[in-house]
């Protein structure tokens, strides 16, 4: 079968067991470095995006993707939950009013976000449900004044089901300040646990008690709150949805209030990314140190090569062949490595706690109590062509050298 000379000869340096076993040595070291490097990056990013999506999950599985918000509290919400259902990027829509307060017990304090929600259709937008730990959601009943609250919340005032809270709101008055406080006693009738700061941050109450807190009609609602398909699509879903309600209704979505947040997630990968990048670009420019290291050793080589024809353009890209098999191994070594443990990476964990009887992720401390993992392809193809890419660039210098070298020089030297 024919084969390039450049490829045929560079492909059997690779092979071939070289008189000094120190360049050996140092070309095995670069090919596992290389692939160590890859290693590392494929699993720490899987991993990163794994708390991604645990995060996405769980935060924006409990405040609204989008809502449509009445200029004016509105009478009626299921005519605009009809025409939100119209759009085919949305999955539900549901009444919601949401309130900004303090809890207060006994003389402590603590800033509060309080959702007027529907429990019996709070599951088609919401995982708070299937997270409640104490109690029921639909324990809250109309005029009743039962609140659920997040397990943060109820540790840090030591509540449990049964006891009172009192929740403080702003109230708009003819006084002199113009604003004075509303206070309102409220009844736990639930706890729930997502593990995110929401377990701190959030309550629920019923709808109709939100309206009357505000001096509303038990009817009406503050918005109407959308799941869509595409979180990333509801921005354009929400304002089309408002655009062709009218005037009197505006949109929101989850990028005001978590927006900073998702991106300060991306932007944590992305420089991660990069730290771990430079690991592959010092095990693929280590390529550099033994390919020197090779033309020094074959310079009889090079210059029997040249007297009998060969080119310097050739000389070049043999070494430039050596060079790239030795990235191109590597990188494909830590690849393969890297899709396998990514994809185990929690059995991995889980087997070490075992092992040694020590809980690396206790869901006391952290949100999660496993290690979370998703394995994405545009990320093993990015690493894996950046691998390539540097380990091929590294060639070029040393195989220019070996292409500068003088036959006479050489031989005579040898």
């Amino acid at each position: 079968m024919f084969r390039p000379l450049s490829i045929f000869i560079g492909t059997r340096y690779t092979r071939a067991k070289r008189r000094n076993r120190f360049v050996s040595f140092i070309s095995m070291t670069s090919m596992i470095g290389l692939a160590l490097g890859v290693l590392a990056m494929i699993v720490v990013l899987s991993v990163m995006n794994g708390f991604q999506r645990e995060m996405s999950s769980r935060i924006l599985g409990m405040v609204p993707h989008a809502t449509i918000v009445g200029v004016n509290p509105i009478e009626d919400w299921q005519p605009v939950a009809a025409a939100a259902m119209k759009n085919p990027e949305v999955t539900a829509a549901v009444p919601f009013t949401e309130m900004e307060g303090m809890l207060s017990y006994k003389g402590t304090m603590q800033p509060i976000q309080v959702s007027g929600v529907d429990p019996a259709l709070e599951g088609k937008v919401s995982i708070v449900a299937k997270h409640i730990v104490q109690g029921r959601l639909d324990a809250l009943k109309p005029g009743e004044f039962g609140v659920v609250i997040g397990e943060i919340t109820a540790r840090r005032f030591r509540l449990n089901v049964g006891d009172k809270i009192t929740l403080i709101v702003p109230e708009i008055s003819t006084a002199p300040g113009g604003i004075t406080p509303r206070m309102q006693r409220l009844n736990v009738v639930g706890v729930f646990k997502v593990g995110a700061e929401l377990d701190g941050s959030m309550a629920l109450i019923h709808l109709a008690d939100a309206a009357q807190m505000q001096h509303w009609q038990p009817n009406q609602v503050q918005s109407v709150r959308l799941a869509v398909k595409d979180l990333y699509a509801a921005p354009q879903v929400s304002s089309d949805i408002a655009t062709g309600l009218g005037a009197a209704y505006k949109a929101d979505d989850w990028t005001h209030t978590q927006g900073s947040l998702f991106s300060a997630m991306k932007m944590e990968k992305t420089m991660i990314g990069l730290l771990l990048l430079m690991i592959v670009a010092v095990a693929a420019f280590n390529i550099i140190a033994t390919l020197i290291m090779v033309v020094n050793d074959k310079g009889a080589d090079i210059a029997i090569l040249r007297t009998i024809g060969a080119t310097p353009r050739q000389i070049m890209a043999i070494f430039m062949v050596q060079g790239t098999v030795i990235g191109v191994v590597g990188t494909l070594i830590g690849g393969v490595l890297g899709v396998i443990a990514a994809l185990n990476v929690s059995e991995l964990v889980g087997w070490m706690e075992r092992v040694s009887g020590q809980h690396i992720f206790s869901s006391d401390v952290y949100f999660v109590s496993n290690l979370p993992s998703e394995l994405q392809g545009a990320d093993v193809l990015l690493i894996c062509s950046a691998g390539f890419i540097m380990s091929f660039l590294a060639t070029v210098y040393p195989a220019w050298r070996a292409a500068k070298v003088e036959p006479a020089t050489a031989l005579r030297y040898s």
